[in-house]
């Protein structure tokens, strides 16, 4: 990268970090489990509630016992089930239709990421009505203040339930790009393990692994404060004591609930602090290939990790000493690789493969432009890399045909 983007990015990423103190960050409402609801929302004074989530949860009768409390509550809920596993505009469109038509109030966001990034959307585009998805890209477009919005997720690795970003995929460009702004963070979150119960294993497995990559690159990029350094560590300790015990056991309720916890806490962390590079590429494949967001984090972080370099060892070591696996008197660069040999470690024993199918050559230089864009300057990465520098990320995750 040249001399004076490199200095535009880190001047840009140095006055973001001397604002974070005055911006309105602030945390969802946490309740425990669905059947608190309709207190909440009868305070709330909403009798109307659309509910934003995908076939399979809807088919399998994962909604049934919030359906039941709300009846049973006198308050309409409405579904909108077409989410796709990368949420487009045409699900954003077409949930709003259904939320207008059915004169709702409120927006739940039930199921992953996905959903609740839906969700997050639809309450966008009712605040802003003439303003399109693709026109609120960025940071700092929406300013109205949304429906209200609660999130209730049956993943534990986004962390979109406390965030302030939602990712949106252009149905026509298949470009797959966040939204960011303060109205986006969720009024209230329900954080009950029991949701995640029927998670499948790989589903456990590399949900957990984005969250891993959350409190890994807030806790590595230059914006961080104390509050986020702390959730960043406390997220990936849990989730080096209890991800693995969730994927090998889906019936374990406290290695799920601790996982909920770690999902919450690096959501928090990264939503102040941000992310980096694995984040914007792994949004342009998630966009152009429709590879689940998870899945390519988890493949991607140990390279991007050992691209940084010296740059992060110190940091990195302090990773390693929350995951247990260095201590303080372990060398930086022998703590960094420890971490990232760990990482390694628990993809494949999880199952998480080292390559990500279908990626094309003739794609790449594409691909690195649009997460150049992404990332530059907006993520405070240790590293700065322009769209050249970020193509080999592709090599290295392409399987060879």
């Amino acid at each position: 990268m040249n001399l004076i983007k490199r200095g535009f990015c880190r001047i840009s990423q140095t006055v973001f970090k001397l604002a974070i103190p005055l911006l309105p960050y602030r945390a969802p409402l946490i309740l425990d489990h669905v059947t608190q609801l309709p207190d909440l929302l009868r305070t709330q004074g909403i009798r109307r509630v659309l509910v934003v989530t995908d076939g399979f949860l809807h088919t399998s009768g994962a909604l049934e016992p919030m359906k039941k409390v709300l009846k049973e509550a006198d308050i309409h809920c409405a579904i909108y089930d077409e989410v796709v596993p990368n949420p487009t505009i045409w699900n954003v469109e077409g949930a709003r239709d259904r939320y207008i038509k059915e004169d709702c109030q409120a927006l739940i966001g039930f199921g992953g990421g996905s959903s609740i990034d839906c969700a997050k959307a639809v309450g966008a585009r009712i605040a802003r009505p003439k303003l399109t998805i693709p026109k609120m890209r960025g940071i700092l477009k929406i300013w109205k203040r949304l429906p209200y919005l609660i999130a209730i997720p049956t993943t534990a690795g986004t962390g979109s339930e406390t965030t302030l970003a939602t990712v949106i995929t252009d149905d026509k460009t298949h470009h797959k790009f966040p939204i960011n702004d303060f109205p986006l963070i969720p009024q209230a979150a329900v954080l009950d393990p029991e949701n995640t119960r029927t998670l499948p294993p790989h589903l456990t497995a590399t949900t957990g692994m984005d969250a891993l990559t959350h409190a890994i690159e807030a806790y590595i990029g230059r914006s961080t404060v104390k509050s986020t350094r702390e959730d960043a560590l406390t997220a990936a300790r849990l989730i080096a004591e209890n991800i693995e015990k969730a994927y090998q056991d889906g019936s374990d309720m406290e290695a799920r609930k601790q996982m909920l916890t770690a999902a919450f806490r690096a959501g928090r962390a990264f939503s102040m602090s941000y992310v980096g590079y694995c984040h914007a590429v792994a949004h342009s494949l998630g966009g152009r290939y429709h590879t689940p967001h998870g899945l390519a984090n988890a493949v991607l972080l140990p390279y991007v990790l050992e691209s940084y370099g010296s740059s992060i060892y110190k940091k990195a070591k302090d990773i390693a000493i929350a995951m247990h696996l260095a201590d303080r008197t372990t060398p930086a660069d022998q703590a960094t690789h420890d971490l990232i040999t760990a990482i390694r470690r628990m993809n494949a024993a999880m199952g998480i493969p080292t390559k990500i199918k279908g990626i094309q050559k003739e794609d790449i230089p594409h691909l690195a432009s649009f997460a150049a864009k992404e990332a530059n300057p907006l993520y405070p990465v240790p590293r700065l890399m322009d769209k050249r520098e970020l193509e080999r990320f592709y090599y290295d995750v392409m399987e060879e045909a």
